[in-house]
């Protein structure tokens, strides 16, 4: 079975499995709008401020929404010893990685999504004439978020302090994407707006290593 549909089937069976229970997906929007929600009382939503504080706060949501998100990539799979079964397939194992990233990228960028308007309206802050650039924003940052959330969810999945280790590994790694996406974020919220050509490479580049990466040591990442 070739990498992109081993990929694909991982995918179809991580969208299934959500879309059955919706728990994870319901969970995570209904924190993630009561943190932002809580975020607009502390500021004058008419005031220009928002524009500048306003970026910070929306991926200070999005990264609490990856770290309860991602938690559960390979939680999932230790039931019936799932994982195992995935690793004896004939299959290349980073095809794994890859589809559990795909789906946590499309579970995160969904969230984001619904939670634009509420944060346009709470922030006074408009989105649509920016949204393009916004979008393409959004879509490196979250890969960026799900590629290192899903490797090291796979390090933390068989630790004992799991909860605990995750956010340790994960915080460390995913502050320079979270810079790069706060700053792209303002200025794209300017009057008049600015894609900020630097941060976008910056971005593009650091989904491209890790992903490079975790191809390369996709297998070891598996192991027990």
């Amino acid at each position: 079975m070739t990498l992109a549909r081993a990929t694909g089937v991982i995918l179809a069976k991580e969208l299934r499995t959500e879309f059955r229970s919706r728990e994870l997906l319901g969970t995570t929007v209904v924190f993630v709008l009561i943190v932002v929600v809580l975020f607009s009382f502390t500021f004058n939503p008419t005031s220009v401020e928002s524009r500048r504080f306003g970026p910070g706060l929306l991926w200070l949501a999005f990264l609490f929404a990856g770290s309860l998100m991602l938690q559960s990539s390979f939680l999932r799979e230790q039931t019936n010893d799932t994982l195992a079964a995935l690793r004896l397939a004939p299959i290349d194992p980073f095809s794994i990685l890859a589809g559990k990233m795909a789906a946590n990228f499309l579970f995160l960028l969904l969230v984001e999504v619904m939670l634009l308007p509420v944060f346009a309206v709470l922030y006074n802050v408009a989105i649509l004439p920016v949204l393009a650039p916004l979008l393409l924003v959004l879509a490196l940052g979250t890969i960026g978020i799900a590629a290192t959330g899903t490797v090291f969810s796979a390090v933390a999945a068989q630790a004992r302090l799991r909860e605990l280790l995750l956010p340790l590994l994960l915080l460390p790694v995913l502050a320079p994407v979270l810079i790069a996406s706060t700053e792209a974020t303002i200025g794209i919220l300017r009057d008049p707006y600015e894609l900020s050509v630097v941060w976008l490479t910056f971005l593009a580049c650091f989904d491209v290593v890790f992903l490079t990466a975790a191809w390369m040591v996709g297998e070891y990442l598996l192991e027990e």
